[in-house]
């Protein structure tokens, strides 16, 4: 089989096509894996696939009676292969868990190299569509689609001055945060209260904040909302 051939060539360049364009979006937003990686794993699966399909062209001294061509067990190795290297793009921050989206596009970027692969253009370029438009989607439904923003909270007072848990709580409610859990801690002189709260924005944060580095008895503070 020729290495120019139409059935050959075209399905690599629609993987490596497709899985550019998602890694260009991953790199754009400074994603764990990004255009090269993408492109390596969109390549990697098509040439598998090719592989699979033309299998007769790199067994012809087998006995054609005792080939059995069955691209779909390549197919089940490949996403096998694939769930280990999502696995390592999904680590913990903190409270915050990141890389699910993106390896969410790897795996689609492997299964659109399979689907190039076994020449099924039509379905390949329709996921690939939809994919970028469902990538893309992101920076709209951030603006515009009501969310429930959680935000980690920590405030520090004196120990001869701190105020009672409750106040606490009615502080941040004043601010129009919901807690959901608030603890309390102490090291030294320094009474320590934390709490997760429902309602996070910017403009409450900078009130928040306001109103803790007006009071003198607050030693220091950290609001840190968590990551989508």
């Amino acid at each position: 089989m020729e290495l120019l051939s139409p059935d050959l060539l075209w399905p690599i360049i629609g993987a490596i096509v497709a899985s550019a364009i998602i890694g260009a979006e991953r790199e754009y937003r400074a994603s764990p894996a990004g255009l090269r990686t993408h492109i390596l794993v969109g390549f990697s699966c098509c040439l598998l696939m090719l592989s699979a399909v033309h299998q007769m062209a790199w067994l012809n001294d087998a006995p054609v009676e005792v080939v059995r061509i069955d691209p779909v067990r390549m197919a089940h190795g490949i996403l096998t292969g694939i769930g280990f290297l999502c696995g390592g793009v999904i680590f913990r921050e903190g409270f915050n868990v990141r890389g699910l989206t993106t390896a969410a596009s790897l795996w689609m970027t492997a299964t659109l190299g399979i689907l190039f692969g076994i020449g099924f253009y039509e379905l390949a370029i329709f996921a690939a569509a939809a994919t970028v438009l469902v990538l893309a989607a992101v920076t709209i439904t951030d603006r515009r689609a009501p969310q429930q923003r959680i935000v980690h909270l920590k405030a520090r007072y004196r120990r001869s001055q701190a105020i009672a848990l409750s106040d606490f709580g009615s502080l941040l409610a004043d601010h129009k945060l919901r807690s959901i859990t608030i603890d309390q801690s102490m090291n030294d002189d320094i009474v320590e209260y934390g709490a997760i709260a429902h309602g996070y924005s910017e403009s409450r944060a900078e009130r928040l904040a306001a109103s803790l580095s007006g009071d003198p008895n607050v030693t220091g503070f950290e609001i840190r909302p968590q990551q989508a």
